[in-house]
């Protein structure tokens, strides 16, 4: 089952065949700007047959982050995405690598993503191993310093992602026009305006710290990196098909 709204599934063959368009011509782009790692490629391939696990209201918020992307790149400037939750330890820094991951997959250039909090903690290491497990290769100088800087690799080639945990002001984020993705509920609340944003919105998580030092710490760290990414690849399959060449059912 594609990942495709229920507007394309409704089309029949021609939803069936802009989808194949759409994979085809993101992984084109990709392989001439870095080839995925295989294991992230297949882990990619397991999540976009698990669409219909989206339910329609929560479609329509990513929706409105993929036009807020698409808006952006029309214009002819990149798309800045800022996912925020209190400590910048968790969720936050799944969406942002799921974000970049998912636009790379369709060969979305242009897309720039941060994550930031309320607080400075530290990415936690459940959260690195959760990556690990996808495929993901990650680094870092000192891992056990008090807020180590990770480097994220999802490419065979290019630079690495850096992920830390910062404020979500810090210096290192855009300051103006981007889009504020608020990651928890208890950081939607608290901050009912990002300053400087052009796009507050609300795509909230279950923190999976719930889990942690229980058996089930694993699982759940799993399932709410499985939702993460599938939902993070909803959005920016919705982006290629928005900026695809449109294609001629009359033939």
């Amino acid at each position: 089952m594609s990942l495709l709204s229920p507007r394309f599934r409704r089309q029949g063959l021609f939803g069936f065949v802009l989808a194949c368009i759409i994979a085809a011509w993101g992984r084109g782009v990709e392989t001439r700007a870095g080839e995925l790692l295989p294991e992230v490629q297949r882990y990619i391939e397991q999540r976009l047959v698990e669409g219909e696990q989206i339910p329609a209201a929560r479609q329509a918020e990513l929706e409105e982050l993929a036009g807020y992307v698409s808006q952006c790149l029309r214009a002819g400037r990149k798309a800045e995405l800022t996912f925020i939750c209190t400590h910048n330890s968790r969720r936050s820094h799944l969406s942002q690598v799921w974000a970049k991951v998912a636009a790379a997959y369709f060969g979305i250039e242009n897309v720039h993503t941060y994550s930031g909090g309320t607080e400075v903690t530290a990415l936690n290491p459940r959260v690195v191993a959760a990556l690990q497990r996808c495929g993901l290769v990650i680094d870092a100088d000192d891992v056990t310093a008090l807020n180590p800087r990770y480097r994220v690799r999802f490419r065979q080639e290019g630079p690495p992602e850096i992920c830390f945990s910062k404020r979500f002001d810090d210096p290192t984020n855009p300051a103006a026009r981007f889009a504020a993705v608020m990651t928890c509920s208890q950081v939607d609340e608290a901050c009912p305006v990002v300053p400087n944003s052009e796009l507050r919105l609300a795509i909230t998580y279950q923190d999976p710290k719930a889990a942690d030092g229980t058996p089930d710490e694993q699982a759940v760290y799993d399932e709410r990196t499985r939702q993460i990414s599938r939902e993070m690849l909803y959005v920016m399959q919705r982006v290629a098909s928005e900026l695809s060449p449109a294609v001629d059912t009359r033939r």
